[in-house]
């Protein structure tokens, strides 16, 4: 396996996967594709595994997708296979079988969002920012990450979260309900404490509340629905809006 994603287990019954890409604010490519994929699979075979974690190595969470490397992708049907290979990951990972956390340790944009969207609970270090940009981008969530907070936030929260496209501090997000608890400096210790009392429980137990959720999704046709959202982007990434985007992103980077 690439290094990605580093898997440890320093928390008894927890995988903790960190995207380890910091020279590119953990921005998603076809490796932290396979390594989220790796994680998965490790932590659904694994029975004394009993929930995932997921955060990012550094200042950032997440950046979202790597135009730097998607940025050849011009057609619908280019766009389209590399959202669907991550909407895939998206999904598995809203209906994962065990419980999901995703701690927000600094930037999550884009994509990145999507990513926490699809986890149970998301804890949020002090001064961490979060914001869906993708319309400032010419395009829609492609990952999911649209379906998954309207099944999960009040559908005006969502819908403001998704149309602003605004970057916003975690306190705010956390009144949108996006956040679920934001860690202070020096208060209230460290969020692998608050997955204690998860990880306390029989794994049957943990199991079996985490599949009537999953049972809930699955019937609500959240499947079907993200395919949709991943068809719509793709239709919409090779606008010429998103083109250009893309082109001042990459001349951006290229003159840094």
């Amino acid at each position: 396996m690439n290094n990605a994603i580093v898997l440890s287990r320093e928390i008894q019954g927890c995988l903790i996967a960190e995207i380890n890409r910091p020279e590119k604010k953990n921005a998603v490519n076809y490796d932290v594709m396979e390594g989220l994929i790796h994680a998965l699979d490790v932590a659904e075979a694994d029975p004394e595994i009993k929930m995932i974690v997921i955060t990012g190595h550094g200042s950032a969470f997440c950046s979202g997708g790597d135009l730097g490397e998607f940025h050849s992708l011009q057609t619908k049907k280019q766009a389209y296979a590399m959202l669907s290979k991550m909407g895939a990951i998206v999904y598995r990972l809203s209906v994962f079988p065990k419980p999901t956390f995703a701690f927000i340790n600094g930037a999550a944009v884009g994509g990145g969002c999507e990513i926490a969207a699809a986890c149970d609970f998301r804890i949020a270090k002090e001064g961490a920012k979060i914001g869906f940009i993708q319309g400032t981008q010419g395009i829609t969530t492609g990952w999911g990450g649209a379906s998954i907070l309207f099944e999960k936030l009040p559908y005006q929260h969502a819908l403001r979260l998704l149309l602003s496209a605004e970057i916003i501090p975690a306190v705010e997000a956390a009144r949108y309900s996006f956040i679920d608890e934001i860690l202070e400096d020096g208060i209230g210790g460290s969020w692998k404490n608050r997955v204690q009392s998860i990880l306390n429980k029989e794994a049957d137990v943990i199991k079996a509340y985490k599949t009537l959720l999953v049972n809930k999704w699955i019937s609500g046709g959240l499947h079907e629905r993200i395919e949709m959202e991943i068809q719509e982007c793709a239709r919409l990434w090779e606008s010429e809006a998103h083109l250009q985007a893309v082109e001042r992103f990459v001349t951006r980077t290229k003159n840094i």
